[in-house]
């Protein structure tokens, strides 16, 4: 795959000194490296050993994308405790990539080479949830007609992944917290205590402490899972990121779709950057997704009234959230970028409105204006002026289209 020369990845984390429109704009020069997600019981080593753009790859925190405080604050911990054995809560948003963490404390740890067991606890019915953690003998139950071995004993040896651990039912809990502190257990319908060595890893989107309370989460196995924890940031507390992704998914989703991209428009960062985000980082990976689906030259196009009811909203939380000075910097150099960029929009409008919409011919407005079809076209795409959409002068970057002339090439 091929880009541009003129179009440069952000190759630093943008500062709030520097012209974000510029950086914003532009794509890098290569894409990423990846490998195939280890399995369930894979090596997670290997998954975790190549570099990407925006990642930390020396260290092996491939996937991992970004530069900002925050997110560096994550890894750092995830140094200090992936060499030792203890058990570690990830605590986080659904899309925050909480799973991308446990496979890096994975990936650190003494036990790399061992198999890294996922168990996604919300995944699996309640009445299947014991079989499948502990395992079962044969004649345990209803439909039980050979041995079954559970992730607790496949980990052996390795680490054990516990996705949505707030979502064990309560009358297995006893169960787990005897095989974290004591390394055993028995399987379902089975007499034998079976000893493992085990290192632990858990995550939740919920609130545990808030679940105790209410006598849906045992307060002593919380306090066992808690020797470690590691608290995922939301989308909207590391804004300096999503440059970053937004470059990341572009590129891996360009190879996917055999769809070339070489310029993702200012305002369209922008836009995203303000955004808050609920979905996190799979809500952002969706947009993307849907935005390439929908371009159809080499210029990331995207829906972006869809994000106006999410922009500049804080969050109804416990924790509440307030955009700090350094994002309001960002979002207000780029809106500077834009402005700056009005009078040249206006002037294209006007001419658009004076040849009712055409844009090429003897009597288009590129003919008006001096310049090549093409030229013109590639600036109306620029500044968010699409041939093919309503438009209405609006007040900010973000106002919806409304009824005007419908700008159109000449037949």
């Amino acid at each position: 795959m091929t880009w541009g020369n003129k179009n440069p990845r952000p190759a630093e984390k943008p500062g709030p000194s520097e012209d974000l429109g510029g950086v914003f704009q532009t794509l890098g020069d290569h894409f990423p490296a990846g490998l195939p997600e280890p399995t369930e019981t894979s090596d997670a080593s290997s998954d975790l050993s190549a570099g990407g753009h925006g990642s930390l790859d020396p260290d092996g925190f491939q996937k991992i994308v970004g530069k900002s405080s925050v997110l560096l604050a994550v890894l750092n911990l995830v140094r200090i405790v992936a060499p030792t054995d203890s058990t570690v809560l990830i605590e986080g948003e659904t899309g925050t990539g909480k799973e991308l963490i446990a496979r890096a404390v994975c990936a650190h740890s003494r036990r790399k080479e061992r198999r890294f067991v996922k168990m996604n606890c919300a995944a699996i019915p309640t009445g299947l949830l014991e079989s499948e953690l502990f395992g079962h003998e044969k004649g345990a139950f209803t439909g039980a007609v050979t041995q079954k071995v559970g992730r607790l004993e496949l980990a052996d040896q390795g680490t054990l992944f516990l996705d949505e651990v707030g979502d064990i039912p309560i009358e297995i809990q006893p169960k787990l917290l005897r095989a974290l502190q004591d390394r055993e257990f028995e399987r379902l319908g089975g007499t034998q205590t079976r000893k493992v060595n085990v290192r632990l890893v858990a995550a939740t989107n919920r609130n545990l402490e808030k679940m105790i309370a209410n006598k849906e989460f045992r307060s002593d196995l919380y306090y066992r899972l808690k020797v470690f924890p590691i608290r995922v940031p939301p989308l909207r507390e590391r804004k300096d990121d999503i440059p970053f992704l937004v470059d990341y998914f572009v590129r891996k989703l360009s190879a996917q779709m055999q769809k070339p991209i070489e310029e993702i428009p200012a305002e369209l960062i922008t836009a995203l950057v303000a955004c808050d985000w609920p979905g996190n980082i799979r809500e952002l990976e969706n947009f993307i997704e849907r935005a390439m689906i929908l371009t159809c030259g080499k210029s990331l196009e995207a829906p972006v009234s869809e994000l106006r009811q999410a922009v500049a909203t804080p969050k109804s939380s416990t924790e509440g959230f307030v955009l700090d000075e350094h994002v309001l910097r960002i979002v207000r150099r780029s809106i500077e970028n834009l402005e700056a960029m009005r009078p040249l929009r206006e002037e294209i409008l006007r001419v658009l409105r004076e040849t009712n919409g055409r844009v090429g011919g003897a009597n288009g407005a590129a003919a008006r204006m001096a310049i090549k079809r093409t030229t013109l076209i590639s600036r109306m795409k620029k500044l968010g002026i699409r041939s093919n959409e309503r438009y209405r002068p609006a007040e900010s970057f973000l106002s919806p289209w409304a009824d005007g002339p419908s700008f159109q090439e000449a037949e």
